[in-house]
């Protein structure tokens, strides 16, 4: 934890929820004893698992309080889901790979996270039927802002994602205002490409 500090992770609400995540249990068999380095891992179907400080930052730049309503798109191995879980009200996570997505549910419900809700599919389109969100957040390096996730942002409400311009990967952030998410760049990241209908429709 203290490495996190030093790095500039300041929030104690975030801190707290790094600190009692389980990351072992979000790892592969084989890593559990690299669980609490501060590195990327792999975990099944060729995806990974960020590194602490990421989650802790995108997590700490999400600025939401307890009762906030939040879409994740990229469930991965779920620990993501689960760091917010410990911080907002509730997560609705979209995981575009149908095993993955379903092993990430049972490991969540086992773990005792009922405030997060797993879902498969394209998070290209995000979970209109549970909008409007105070934040969302992507685990994914996409080339552009997905319309429809705007669109399901309540005014007001940030959004957090890596965005990849074919060069380099940036971490950025926005907060919705007036229909609109103006995008600021927090530093250099690297993530697994998000992938589906992000690519493909214009």
């Amino acid at each position: 934890m203290s490495e996190l500090r030093d790095s500039g992770i300041s929030q104690p609400e975030v801190l707290a929820a790094i600190g009692r995540t389980p990351r072992e249990e979000f790892v592969l068999p084989r890593d559990r004893h690299r669980a609490y380095l501060d590195r990327a891992l792999p975990i099944e179907r060729e995806q990974t698992i960020s590194q602490p400080w990421v989650v802790a930052r995108m997590t700490e730049l999400l600025e939401v309080g307890s009762e906030a309503r939040v879409l994740e798109v990229g469930t991965g191995s779920g620990y993501q889901a689960a760091v917010l879980a410990s911080v907002v009200g509730e997560v609705f996570s979209i995981e575009i790979d149908a095993e993955l997505a379903a092993s990430s549910r049972q490991r969540l419900e086992r773990l005792g996270y009922s405030n997060v809700h797993v879902r498969a599919g394209d998070g290209f389109y995000g979970w209109p039927e549970e909008a409007p969100f105070d934040a969302a957040i992507i685990t994914a390096a996409a080339p552009r802002v997905p319309p429809m996730i705007v669109e399901q942002l309540k005014e007001g409400g940030r959004l957090v994602m890596p965005l990849d311009d074919g060069e380099r990967q940036s971490l950025v952030r926005g907060r919705k205002r007036g229909g609109e998410v103006p995008l600021e760049r927090i530093t250099e990241v690297i993530f697994v490409p998000m992938v589906g209908a992000v690519r493909k429709e214009p």
